[in-house]
């Protein structure tokens, strides 16, 4: 694995694909790691350099959830180990740009001392060209990021100095003299530069300009510092003015190119650059291995231009495309290095090779290895032996395999996740480039942006294919192009006409790579195809071996499958890019291969192995498999003759991973759950419609009360009673939240505190985390609802670090949201807004728009206690501009609670029919009861003291509690007592909160449906 810091942090396989690390403090966590690498840091340091003097109370907590998350997004590039001292990530120093750069650096400026100017100025070039922006550019609110990132930055700015100086004595003043006019702006004060400068200008015969230098530097020491130049500094000067300054000698001309002319841009791969810059600075063979299609040679030409070599003219060009034999090699090669193939003579073909490259520091590039590798291999064995100041860059589709020998894996360009993200992304500016000069006038806009994402999500990112796909608007429009898609290979075969027959079309690509392919690769690389979602070798080994392939050979077909790169390895997956497995499946359907019924079978046992130990200790990892394995499964299940099999296996997954489509879906085939699932859905009698019963906030109990509308009906009256003496713990713990939630949803908070308790035991003893967060839940709500903030701040903090283990985001944002409004409830401002800042970060990172309304209502409430009530309209404002009529009713109920903190009782009445009967109709609790505290409010603006307090007597009896939590409602109740009097409150109080509860659901449903009229009539 690969880790980038010097700009945003960012992560890479070995074969150069993205890893995902989503959210700050994920990133945050892995750059404090790498900066260590191979070593570990203690849990008390990642604390102090994460969060430092704003740890959170439960930081213990959030680490080890941080730690869970980082673990399951590096699954497949590295393992984050818990050692003796502390959490350590097994990344090599030369993996990480940072580490890579100081050792470039060191090495850089020896070089400088010992007076090898050109070997520092290439190597210190190498090194400044690992920068892609700021040191820790998006975690520099980490405590521990600031100093690091100065420390980097001071480093790069003297390497930057050093390199300036090996150029000055290799006489290339004039390459230098913008840099250092820039670098001096931003360090005035800096005498080095000023020195550099000196030397610079004079060597461009500019001496009066080199003495304004230091009279300059000289008053900015006097008057900022009061101090005199460093003697150094001075010693230029004097040189100066006597006229001994040395004159580097000027740079011969540049020798002209052998390398073949570009005829476009060159767009994206700089990691990949940089990291090549690196490897031919301290390597003597370097392959760039990828897939056919992904830009090996234009990379390559790229990486030697920039060489030092090449402004010596001492790089070659070799292309291997149109050699069909191994014995045609050296011909080849000769070819390139004269201009003619071997005629023959004294000297045998590989001496005169080594007697032309035989030039000092020399750089040869073979172009198109893959189809002779073998005999490829062996000359530049024999090349590198003889010569040991030869460089080797070679392109090919499997590694040469020499000793020595470093790789530069090169996969697709970055795509975007989203439209949002797509002018960023490398894929899409590399198709917007050619696209424009097909079509001129084409651009990234509104009407064009998805479009152009869909075409590089479909194509991998692939350069030629996105080529191809560009070169087709010629005569179709780029939404045509992406509907067409499905048939790639028949729309995208019009490439360049002076391109290699096998580089012309999508088809002819793959075919190339598929022609060098020995029989049992091409089995086993179209039966891979079979697997949407990638397989790994358990998987393999069941579902592709027979008679022709053995189980036991696949291991080493399918290595030799990644080694071709046809196949890309990620942890202990294999996966094919989509135009390959594409073409593979065309060819599984002409082999006659029928996969079907191994396929399924071996996956319908995996998830019936692994379903029940979703509600057990083993749950992480159970969810990881299904995660993994998700596309395949849904395949299996499409294919199953009888999906109810599939079905049960699944469906607890899907309830609790959020999937609720699929879960929705599904429904009918409730009949086909484990008996241990069916016993506890079966006692939830839940007779809402739950679709309307998040009107505040979704329900993480969703699965158990969507099933009861399935349970229901055969269900009878002793199922309730039989489940909580079950001898199965989780039945118990179900039935013990699924009794406290029925009593809770009749307004009965305090008969359900026992079962409530009892879930909680349960679902630890077996361990379930879903389980433990929707319990956790209306404990957390019991202690607020007291004013008890401590203790349900601690319990959301434990549901939040369970439901950051969990990996599901509906039961992360749900506990956060919560946490924030505890927080805001606590009257905790400053924290709650971080933490809703944090989520609101998180969901725009990952595309959750959905969850936007939680979040940002929360943070219109804070802005509303903090007296900002402009700001927190404004925000509502935006949510129902972006949001439509699909969070209308929250927005309008939060709206009016900004008209009663503003005094607004017109405004507030007007609102208040629409806000309520939202609320009333969806009959959830919590929401009536904020139904009858929001009457109250507008009733107490109006003039009626007595009416208001008989509502919040109202609210007690239809939720079970007052609110003694809510800080306004704590403050309507001290101004409702300083009007009334303690007594008038508390008789006008009961007069509400002694009603039946239906009686006060519908006297607040008829009073703000028919207006202010007589309340106690």
């Amino acid at each position: 694995m690969r880790v980038e810091v010097l700009g945003p942090v960012k992560a890479y396989l070995d074969s150069g694909e993205p890893v995902e690390i989503s959210g700050v403090r994920l990133r945050m966590l892995l750059s404090r790691l790498v900066l260590e690498p191979g070593r570990p840091v203690s849990a008390e340091t990642l604390i102090d350099d994460m969060w430092g003097a704003e740890a959170p109370a439960g930081a213990s907590a959030a680490l080890h959830s941080l730690v869970a998350r980082l673990r399951k997004a590096l699954s497949g590039a590295a393992t984050l180990e818990l050692v003796a001292g502390g959490y350590r990530l097994p990344v090599r120093a030369q993996d990480v740009d940072a580490c890579q750069f100081e050792e470039l650096v060191a090495k850089g400026r020896r070089e400088l001392v010992a007076g090898t100017h050109k070997e520092a100025a290439a190597t210190l070039g190498a090194a400044l060209g690992l920068w892609q922006g700021a040191a820790l550019a998006d975690v520099q609110e980490a405590p521990f990021a600031d100093p690091v990132a100065t420390r980097l930055h001071n480093l790069r700015r003297a390497a930057a100095e050093d390199r300036i100086d090996a150029e000055l004595h290799l006489g290339r003043h004039a390459e230098v003299l913008a840099d250092l006019e820039s670098l001096a702006a931003g360090h005035p004060l800096s005498e080095r530069l000023a020195g550099l400068r000196m030397r610079a200008l004079a060597a461009a015969g500019r001496q009066g300009d080199a003495l304004a230098v230091y009279a300059e530097i000289r008053g900015r020491l006097a008057d900022e510092l009061g101090v005199d130049p460093a003697p150094e500094l001075q010693e230029i000067h004097l040189a100066l003015l006597r006229g001994e300054m040395e004159r580097p000698a000027a740079p011969a001309e540049t020798a002209p190119s052998r390398l073949p002319a570009q005829l476009t841009s060159f767009v994206g791969r700089e990691p990949e650059l940089a990291q090549l810059g690196g490897l031919l600075s301290v390597g003597r063979l370097v392959t760039i291995v990828g897939p056919g299609g992904s830009g090996k040679t234009r990379l390559s030409l790229e990486a030697v231009a920039r060489d030092p070599a090449h402004a010596r003219g001492r790089v070659w060009f070799v292309s291997l495309a149109g050699v069909s034999a191994a014995d045609q090699i050296v011909d080849a090669v000769l070819g390139a290095l004269n201009g003619r193939l071997y005629e023959g003579g004294e000297a045998a073909p590989l001496d005169r090779i080594c007697e032309l490259l035989d030039v000092g520091d020399a750089l040869l590039l073979l172009d198109n290895c893959e189809h002779l590798v073998e005999a490829a291999a062996e000359l530049v064995d024999q090349l590198l032996v003889r010569l040991p100041q030869l460089r080797v860059l070679a392109t090919s589709r499997e590694p040469l395999a020499i000793t020595g020998e470093a790789l530069c894996h090169l996969g697709p360009l970055d795509v975007p996740r989203d439209s949002a993200a797509a002018a960023e992304a490398a894929a899409v500016r590399l198709f917007v480039d050619r696209a424009s000069s097909v079509r001129p006038g084409f651009a990234l806009v509104a009407s064009t942006v998805e479009a152009v994402v869909e075409i590089c999500w479909r194509l991998d990112g692939m350069p030629l294919a996105l080529e191809l796909a560009a070169a087709k608007l010629r005569s179709m429009s780029v939404e045509q192009i992406a509907g067409r898609l499905d048939d790639r290979f028949r729309l995208l075969s019009s490439g360049s006409r002076a391109a290699l027959p096998r580089q012309r079309t999508l088809l002819a690509v793959v075919e190339w790579s598929w022609d060098l392919l020995d029989e049992q690769e091409r089995a086993l690389a179209r039966r891979l195809a079979f697997f949407p979602g990638g397989a790994d070798l358990p998987a393999l080994e069941a579902v592709c071996a027979d008679a022709s392939l053995p189980a036991e050979e696949i291991v080493y077909v399918i290595g030799s499958l990644v080694e071709k790169s046809i196949v890309q390895e990620s942890g202990d997956r294999y996966r094919m890019l989509e135009t390959v497995r594409a073409y593979a499946l065309g060819r599984l359907a002409e082999s006659g291969d029928d996969l079907a019924v191994p396929y399924s079978d071996y996956f319908l046992a995996l998830a019936e192995r692994n379903e029940p130990l979703l509600r057990t200790r083993e749950q992480l990892a159970a969810i990881a498999v299904f995660d993994a394995e998700y596309d395949n499964l849904m395949h299996g299940l499409r294919q199953a003759a009888d999906p109810s099999r599939f079905v049960g296996a699944l469906f607890w997954y899907w309830g609790i991973s959020g999937r609720s489509a699929q879960f929705e879906s599904y429904l009918q085939y409730g009949g086909a759950l484990p008996e241990q699932a069916k016993a506890a859905f079966g006692v939830v009698r839940a007779s809402m419609d739950v679709d309307s019963a998040g009107a505040r906030e979704f329900h993480p109990a969703r699965p158990l009360m969507r099933m009861a509308q399935l349970a229901a009906a055969s269900a009878g009256e002793s199922d309730l009673e039989d489940a909580l003496v079950s001898p199965d713990p989780w039945v118990r713990a179900s039935a013990h939240w699924a009794r406290d939630f029925l009593l809770t949803e009749q307004g009965d908070l305090h008969s359900g505190a026992a079962s409530r308790q009892e879930a909680l035991r349960g679902f630890e003893e077996v361990g379930d985390r879903w389980g433990l967060v929707i319990s956790l839940l209306p404990l957390a709500r019991d202690h607020s609802l007291r004013g008890e903030h401590g203790p349900a701040i601690a319990a959301l903090e434990r549901a939040v670090a369970l439901s950051s283990e969990l990996g599901t985001e509906d039961h992360l944002y749900l506990s956060r949201v919560r946490l924030a409004r505890e927080r805001r409830r606590n009257g905790d401002l400053d924290g709650a807004l971080r933490d809703i800042q944090a989520l609101h970060r998180r969901a725009r990172e990952l595309g959750h728009r959905r969850m936007e309304v939680n979040i940002l209502v929360g943070l219109a409430n804070v802005h509303r206690l903090r007296g900002d009530l402009e700001r927190a309209d404004r925000i509502l404002d935006e949510l129902a501009a972006a949001q439509g009529e699909s969070a209308r009713d929250l927005l309008v109920s939060t709206r009016l609670e900004n008209r009663l903190a503003l005094g607004d009782a017109v405004q507030a009445r007007k609102l208040l029919p629409e806000a309520v009967g939202s609320l009333i109709t969806q009959s959830y609790s919590a929401g009536l009861a904020w139904a009858a505290e929001l009457l109250a409010g507008v009733l107490a603006l109006e003039g009626d003291p007595e009416g208001a307090s008989a509502a919040l007597g109202m609210s007690q009896v239809i939720r079970g509690e007052f609110d003694h939590g809510e800080p306004e409602l704590r403050a309507l109740v001290d101004r409702l007592t300083e009007r009334l009097g303690e007594e008038g409150y508390a008789q006008a109080y009961r007069l509400g909160a002694e009603m039946p509860r239906q009686v006060a659901i519908d006297r607040v449903a008829g009073l703000v449906l028919a207006g202010q009229e007589a309340f106690l009539r």
